[in-house]
């Protein structure tokens, strides 16, 4: 059973933070370490903030590390708010499922449940952050913790110290290589597109373009929801088995013909779709088996640097954003100044949460068929009682 974890007579001030990533977990861990007093430092190795990206939900799980951070509201005002989520088949449109999200989620879960663009998500992120500690076009390139404090090295030429670094850099995090050595995350065996469809061309349709659905096959499926909260983008992600990558990027373009071979025998609304597509891309889906160690020293890892995992449930980012909001809450129970045992106590009141979401999102079975999300939508980090050591 879990019971109130350690506590400790602080030591003094707050140690200075570093976080490398200034991505959604890396954003979020920064707001939380600034609203609670830590003088904190986020180096982003992009030259500037962009829209990048696409579609992402944020389930009331997330929602409520929103809250906490202060950007709930506008959130809600800004995303879409499915009533459901669809399960259909692929070929013959047959629901398979029907997950009940909109009043229902705010009343069951205690949050909202939205869908929105994550470069919009993103921008409210670092808006939430002290523009003067927010440094752009920071490619670290090693760090050296010398035991009574870490130097990061950035491609620039420049340096910075810290007292505890948290590596929020994403599958090919330099923080991981530290600590665990070269190795290149695994290829999945499945590729993603991606494309943002102008909502205002499904018009000519006599379609039914419903909120948030998943279309289903063995081999296949195809995630479609919009991204604003007036409806004029319709996104959509694929998931393809595909036996191997070899372009050696991260992304590469696609286009309408591939669709339309790859999904040709999909429901008339996928065909759609389709024929309104501008422009696509497709991406592999990496993941890494459970690390054996989160944190050595004075470094820290969240999010993709440490369980990396297929986007199947839709909970990457949001395990990477639930890792911030727990990190916080054990640096300040067991006091930073003991950060070793601040860093295990997170390990341990995450690993088996995230590891279990891994293997869901690895399985692709999640809402296929009706089934009690709550375990995920319902868990709320922010005030979960925290496991001892």
């Amino acid at each position: 059973m879990s019971q109130k974890p350690m506590s400790r007579e602080p030591m003094g001030r707050k140690p200075k933070v570093a976080v490398i990533g200034a991505g959604l977990g890396g954003a979020a861990a920064a707001a939380l370490l600034q609203k609670a007093g830590y003088p904190t430092q986020v180096y982003e190795q992009a030259p500037e903030f962009s829209r990048l990206g696409a579609g992402i939900h944020l389930g009331p799980n997330v929602m409520k590390v929103m809250r906490q951070i202060g950007i709930e509201q506008a959130l809600e005002a800004m995303g879409s708010h499915p009533d459901f989520w669809f399960s259909r088949d692929g070929v013959s449109g047959e629901y398979q499922s029907r997950i009940p999200l909109g009043d229902f989620a705010k009343r069951t879960y205690g949050a909202a449940y939205i869908t929105v663009h994550r470069g919009d998500l993103h921008e409210l992120m670092i808006s939430a952050l002290d523009p003067g500690r927010l440094h752009f076009g920071k490619r670290l390139e090693r760090v050296d913790d010398t035991a009574d404090e870490v130097v990061m090295h950035f491609a620039d030429g420049s340096t910075a110290t810290a007292d505890l670094v948290i590596g929020a850099d994403g599958v090919n995090s330099r923080i991981r290589e530290t600590l665990l050595g070269e190795e290149d995350p695994t290829y999945s065996g499945w590729i993603a597109h991606r494309a943002i469809v102008d909502a205002e061309k499904l018009k000519a349709y006599d379609l039914d373009f419903e909120q948030c659905v998943k279309w289903w096959s063995p081999d296949k499926h195809m995630m479609v929801y919009y991204v604003t909260g007036d409806q004029r983008e319709y996104y959509y992600v694929t998931g393809v088995e595909t036996p191997e990558w070899n372009h050696g990027t991260s992304f590469v373009d696609s286009s309408k013909e591939e669709m339309r071979e790859i999904f040709s025998d999909y429901h008339p609304i996928v065909q759609a779709l389709i024929d309104c597509t501008e422009s696509v891309t497709k991406w592999p889906l990496l993941e890494r088996n459970p690390l054996p160690i989160w944190h050595k020293g004075r470094l820290v890892l969240l999010g993709d640097a440490c369980h990396p995992m297929k986007p199947h449930m839709a909970q990457g980012a949001a395990m990477a954003i639930e890792d911030a909001a727990i990190l916080v809450r054990c640096l300040e129970t067991v006091d930073a100044t003991h950060y070793t045992d601040a860093f295990e106590l997170y390990k341990a009141n995450r690993f088996e949460r995230a590891s279990r979401v891994q293997q869901v999102s690895h399985d692709n079975t999640w809402l296929r068929y009706d089934e009690d999300p709550a375990w995920v939508f319902a868990h709320d980090v922010t005030t979960q009682e925290l496991k001892t050591l």
